[in-house]
């Protein structure tokens, strides 16, 4: 029987771009993915592995203590990948309550229970589950925001001005803890702004393609100037798995792309290419750009130092943003949902 390790949130954006990728890198394992199919997760991201006889759908919340529990006895779960997550800023704020119980009592519910099957006390690993690793995805939205220079680091202070991002700093304080507290075996990643392939509408690229072939006003918030590190979903991906197989125990890894953009230069990105491969009858898609007002609390700029993986781990991006948003918008014109 091949070793299972449990994902969480594998139908969303992120995840459902890690399951292919990690079921063909290791076809000796068994993910089982479990989803609490939200809005933000679509079952048509997952067609590629649905079938296979190394990956098993279990429907459910990760904060549901007893099915949680089942599935660790059931399946026999070796690793984590905890992906799970509400992620949304301006949901955050409009209803910051679940972000807290999906954000930080899920992740502890995922940690007790891995703690009790895989240890036997404190500094104490049961025999046989010495291998056993807890892998924790956060974002770079927990340090807070950047003036025009420098960039995050792993020793970054944490400074989150959002509820979503303070429910995630949360989430990486408990896992250190386990680590600290426990000895249990974790690894920690925060990454930039993703963006690629099967992104929920809600978010910027996706919703800029959407306005943009709907003929709709091109929202931007304030004066677009906002500046995030833009990274391939894919390039996250196999971080990720580097980290998951490579990283050293109770470290934390920033994964980032290296492109930093302001939101009006996404927009340009875009439209530039959708003016060359469907261009309107009248007109440049660049003259739907509206601004609105701007988002409570926005963080003006994020920008990540990937030195530690890149030189500890050997991970290199494998897209820079002009190659990846090409494939990204050609993925939109094909998928239109």
């Amino acid at each position: 029987m091949s070793e299972k390790i449990l994902v969480t949130g594998g139908a969303g954006f992120i995840g459902s771009n890690f399951v292919p990728y990690f079921l063909e890198a290791h076809p000796d394992l068994t993910i089982v993915n479990l989803d609490k199919m939200t809005y933000a997760a679509d079952e048509r991201n997952l067609t590629e592995v649905r079938g296979k006889p190394n990956y098993i759908f279990v429907k459910g919340d990760i904060t549901d203590k007893d099915l949680v529990e089942k599935i660790f006895t059931e399946h026999d779960i070796r690793g984590v990948i905890h992906f799970a997550a509400e992620s949304h800023v301006d949901n955050s704020i409009s209803g910051p309550e679940i972000f807290v119980k999906t954000n930080v009592l899920g992740t502890f519910t995922l940690l007790e229970t891995a703690r009790r099957h895989w240890m036997d006390a404190p500094g104490q690993v049961k025999k046989g589950y010495e291998k056993c690793r807890f892998h924790h995805i956060s974002t770079d939205e927990v340090y807070g925001t950047l003036g025009e220079t420098g960039l995050f680091t792993e020793t970054t202070p944490y400074a989150p001005n959002s509820p979503y991002s303070a429910s995630k700093a949360s989430s990486d304080l408990l896992v250190r803890a386990y680590y600290h507290t426990y000895g249990m075996n974790v690894t920690t990643s925060n990454c930039s702004n993703n963006y690629g392939p099967k992104q929920h509408g809600e978010k910027l690229i996706p919703t800029i393609i959407r306005k943009c072939l709907n003929g709709e006003n091109i929202p931007i918030y304030g004066d677009g100037k906002n500046i995030r590190d833009w990274l391939y979903v894919l390039d996250h991906c196999k971080a990720i798995d580097l980290v998951y197989h490579k990283g050293r125990t109770g470290e934390t890894y920033n994964i980032g792309g290296r492109n930093e953009r302001n939101n009006l230069q996404i927009v340009d990105a875009i439209c530039a290419i959708l003016d060359r491969e469907v261009p309107r009858k009248e007109g440049k898609y660049r003259d739907l750009v509206t601004f609105v007002k701007d988002r409570a609390g926005h963080d003006r700029r994020y920008a990540i130092d990937a030195t530690k993986l890149e030189t500890e781990l050997g991970w290199k991006a494998d897209e820079n943003f002009d190659t990846g948003i090409v494939k990204t918008v050609e993925w939109y014109l094909k998928n239109r949902r």
